[in-house]
């Protein structure tokens, strides 16, 4: 990482100042040599040596007092125990901090490795203001800016990204940041630094996930007589739902009629090859772990008047087999909870068949439990949880009272403030006071 972003740096006209320990690498790039395998990084580096816009050294003092901003590049391993061991990028943000003590100008820090977030705000920055005698957002910035390259195409990922993330609560730091990636044709992702170290493990979670979900589909169709390749190229056509942003945005659970008894079978089917599926056997239990979370933000307050927007698994559509609110419901109830529905799209009277032995055999009575309208759940309701959009859901703004609780699941920006379970916002206190039953 460190070579390629020096050397592609220094290409785009940037002055760069390279600094390691260890002499041999630097040595290596003296010569217009990269120290690791990398394609087109040895003639690149040979250029920029060459030109004078690269150099490098083994003195992190010098090389600050030469520099505006300083990328960090060092490894974060795992320890045993899956931990990150941050003892590299500690040691040269000391190092940092050292120079700056002998310096007064303004100095943007990026950090580059891959950081877990809250270490940066309870560690690395008290490091550096410690070491320096400066405070950070003052005297200095400090951002973290990860990278996203692949070795065997690292300079083509760093000349043609997705997105570049700046990640920092310091807008001037974050300016003059992003002044280095100014040449890229690539849109700049501009966020808070635990925000841009979340980017980073979300892309490389998936990425192995991914790969875990292929092969497991693959070793299914190898048990099977089946041509694993074939039904992954086909599955990849589908740009709509596929390999496409649909279903990654974090919400609520998944129901219906399709998604849950279409994994209990194919993990039954692999079972029954003896082919182990620990990622798709994983993911029902994991949903039933998303559900009790929203059930247990309900139930953390005092407050015992429930009105659910939404019961069945999705707009449009009257579908209430393994509706996740049909689910919601059921826990809310059975934990003493006085609940009121309302969903347009659900008219009890004419649900039939499996649709309604699904919903009867989990909430009897389910009749009783619908409300005519918006106004009248409100009336009656002390918290409302937002499930799915429904026709006229921007009324909440004006029908709620300061003492709701909206806990939202949609996403819907329209209903004024709310609780929203994945915003990073903690849930608000509860009320001092509990609302008759």
């Amino acid at each position: 990482m460190g070579s390629v972003s020096a050397a592609c740096l220094a290409a785009a006209g940037h002055r760069v100042v390279g600094v390691d320990v260890d002499e041999h690498k630097l040595e290596l790039i003296r010569s217009g040599k990269a120290p690791v395998q990398e394609p087109e990084l040895d003639e690149l580096l040979a250029r920029s040596v060459s030109s004078g816009q690269l150099t490098v050294e083994g003195a992190t003092d010098h090389a600050i007092e030469q520099s505006e901003i300083s990328l960090v590049c060092v490894g974060t391993p795992s320890k045993r125990n899956g931990s990150l061991d941050s003892t590299y990028l500690e040691r040269v943000l000391e190092d940092i901090g050292r120079a700056l003590a002998r310096t007064s100008r303004y100095h943007v820090i990026a950090i580059r490795s891959t950081l877990l977030p809250g270490v940066l705000r309870s560690r690395l920055i008290p490091l550096i203001e410690r070491a320096s005698g400066r405070r950070a957002g003052q005297d200095f910035g400090v951002c973290v800016n990860p990278e996203f390259l692949r070795e065997g195409s690292a300079i083509k990922d760093f000349k043609k990204p997705p997105f570049t993330v700046i990640g920092a609560d310091d807008e001037r730091a974050a300016s003059t940041l992003r002044q280095v990636y100014a040449h890229l044709d690539a849109p700049v992702q501009m966020m808070l630094p635990d925000e841009a170290s979340l980017v980073k493990y979300a892309s490389n979670g998936f990425h192995a996930l991914k790969v875990s979900f292929a092969n497991e589909i693959g070793a299914i169709c190898q048990s099977l007589g089946v041509d694993g390749q074939r039904v992954m190229r086909v599955f990849c056509e589908d740009r709509e739902l596929n390999i496409s942003p649909k279903y990654l945005r974090p919400g609520f659970g998944f129901g219906g009629s399709c998604l849950p008894k279409d994994l209990r079978a194919i993990t039954y089917l692999g079972k029954e090859l003896d082919v182990t599926t620990p990622l798709l056997t994983s993911v029902l239990p994991s949903n039933d772990a998303h559900i009790q979370r929203v059930v247990d933000a309900v139930l953390d307050q005092p407050r015992r008047r429930v009105g659910l927007i939404g019961l069945s698994f999705k707009t449009n559509s009257d579908d209430l087999r393994e509706s996740p609110f049909v689910r919601l419901a059921e826990a809310l109830i059975g934990k003493g909870i006085s609940l009121r529905v309302f969903d347009p799209d659900v008219a009890i009277g004419k649900v039939f068949g499996r649709n309604r032995a699904y919903v009867e055999e989990r909430l009897p009575h389910v009749a009783q439990l619908f409300v005519d309208g918006l106004a009248d759940m409100t009336a009656a309701s002390d918290i409302l949880v937002v499930g799915k959009r429904v026709p006229g859901i921007e009324a909440i703004r004006t029908l709620r009272t300061p003492e709701h609780l909206v806990i939202d699941l949609a996403g819907i920006d329209d209903i004024g403030e709310c609780y929203r379970p994945w915003s990073g916002v903690p849930a608000p206190p509860a009320s001092k006071e509990t609302p008759a039953v």
